[in-house]
């Protein structure tokens, strides 16, 4: 087994006044060659946006976007034709494929926003654009690591997907809970990161925010003490 730990006050971080950031893997203008990225796993931003502020209209392309709001609300518009509202508790899929243009934006005028940004690499280049939205409460088991978006070939007509072999869990646990997570491909590894709460993964503590990537090994052990909130991220390394 390998593993790298990434406590959650070595982000990096940002303060654009509308926005304050913290960025697991260089982003921005924040640079670190040793934070690139964990495999296909490419971007993951802890972002608070300011009431009606946000990202104005900007192209993207070849990549997958994933986005949990924690608290409030989003304004999402896009070039495909979708104006839709994001909220905490839903989870938003963005398949950049070819290429599309979006804006994000707060969607209250008083109270300011938090939500985690995450980006995949695709395997598969140039699909045509798409996008998805879910609630995510009817898809969790309590104390239980519930998968919520899946490779697109293993996915049910209703199950959330993207373009990847990769595998989003996440979990909330009311009780202390000891669970092992089975990585699906022998090149997988995963990237756990607590929302909050308190986790032990091969002997590191990991309390808010704080993350650990694991890799070379066929399955993860984890202590997952109550009032914890995971967020495990499978992905090929490779």
């Amino acid at each position: 087994m390998k593993k790298i730990l990434h406590p959650a006050a070595t982000r990096g971080t940002a303060d654009y006044g509308w926005l304050k950031a913290n960025y697991s893997f260089s982003f921005a203008n924040f640079y670190d060659p040793n934070r690139l990225g964990f495999g296909k796993l490419r971007v993951l931003n802890d972002d608070f946006i300011a009431p009606a502020m946000g990202f104005s209209k900007h192209p993207h392309a070849n990549m997958e976007i994933v986005t949990i709001p924690q608290t409030g609300s989003l304004k999402h518009k896009d070039s495909m034709g979708f104006s839709e509202v994001i909220r905490s508790g839903e989870i938003q899929i963005m398949s950049a494929g070819s290429g599309v243009e979006h804006s994000e934006v707060n969607a209250s005028t008083t109270e300011a926003i938090s939500l985690f940004q995450i980006w995949i690499l695709p395997e598969t280049e140039n699909v045509p654009p798409r996008y998805a939205q879910e609630k995510i409460a009817p898809l969790l088991i309590e104390n239980k690591l519930t998968t919520i978006v899946w490779p697109k070939d293993k996915a049910t007509n209703t199950e959330l997907y993207v373009h990847q072999q990769a595998y989003f869990n996440l979990g909330d646990f009311t009780e202390d809970t000891i669970t092992t997570y089975t990585l699906h491909q022998q090149n997988h590894g995963a990237y756990i990161f607590v929302i909050s709460g308190t986790v032990f993964v091969d002997s590191e503590k990991l309390s808010d925010r704080d993350a650990i990537g694991i890799w070379d090994t066929d399955s993860i052990a984890l202590d997952i003490k109550k009032h914890s909130r995971v967020l495990l991220i499978e992905v090929p390394m490779n």
